[in-house]
């Protein structure tokens, strides 16, 4: 299916790799130029070149996401070489495990710029461009536990449930100008993020890693974990027109492990 999407183009927050880097491949095949940002040099310059050799147009633009100055700067050099950007994948890093209890609040503090305000301080950077040409996307990446926390992370379930009411709001707010706003919400996802995580739970309690990966998939009903170019296909089609009458929702993608309807 042709999704519409040739010539536009997209900011992708951490899409050297994981979930965002599926989202840039997807976008990349349909004929966006993507500009990926993330920390790590060498896994940036090592997506751009794979996108790029297989007929894609993509650029790195390293950035930390908690330090605005570095996000800003990159976020204008994307739209220097690229020019104006048309789709926004707001995406960040998990923080450290955590009780609800006893978070200092510097932590509270640090995790939220680099989780839920480096998104809201983009948006309305780019915002005004999408709102001048009357079309825009903005998908954002939280969480499934939004809907059903998990425990353990409860940075996590607080700031990821803090994006989904701005997004919410944000979507009215931009509708009438063409601009889509929508949440996509992750189970649990083959990523190396998860699997450096299966391998630190491994050498910490002395369980194969065989028996961490059973364990993650016990609860999912299809019986597996997702992977990148899953999400990466939906939030292409998030982006595209044919999307157009999508807005405000929040979407999961967890293979059934969420209860609730």
């Amino acid at each position: 299916m042709d999704l519409g999407l040739q010539g536009k183009t997209a900011l992708v927050l951490g899409g050297s790799k994981g979930l965002g880097r599926g989202v840039a491949d997807a976008l990349a095949a349909e004929g966006v130029a993507v500009a990926l940002l993330a920390r790590g040099k060498e896994a940036l310059d090592e997506a751009v070149a794979q996108i790029n050799s297989r007929g894609g147009r993509a650029i790195a633009v390293p950035a930390d996401l908690g330090e605005w100055s570095t996000v800003e700067r990159a976020a204008n050099t994307a739209r220097q070489q690229l020019g104006p950007i048309d789709i926004l994948l707001n995406n960040s890093g998990g923080p450290p495990p955590s009780r609800a209890i006893g978070i200092a609040p510097e932590v509270w503090e640090a995790q939220f710029r680099a989780m839920v305000l480096v998104f809201f301080r983009l948006t309305d950077l780019l915002l005004p461009d999408m709102r001048r040409r009357k079309w825009g996307r903005i998908i954002n990446v939280a969480s499934e536990s939004v809907v059903q926390p998990i425990p353990q992370i409860a940075i996590s379930n607080t700031l990821r449930a803090s994006v989904v009411g701005w997004a919410k709001t944000l979507a009215g707010e931009v509708a009438r100008d063409g601009i889509t706003v929508n949440t996509l919400l992750p189970g649990a996802f083959d990523t190396d993020r998860v699997r450096q995580i299966q391998q630190a739970t491994s050498a910490r309690e002395g369980v194969s890693l065989e028996e961490l990966v059973q364990r993650a998939v016990r609860n999912i009903p299809v019986g597996r974990m997702g992977t990148p170019a899953e999400f990466g296909a939906m939030a292409a089609f998030l982006a595209s027109p044919l999307a157009g009458y999508i807005t405000g929702s929040t979407i999961r993608l967890d293979g059934g492990s969420i209860r609730s309807v």
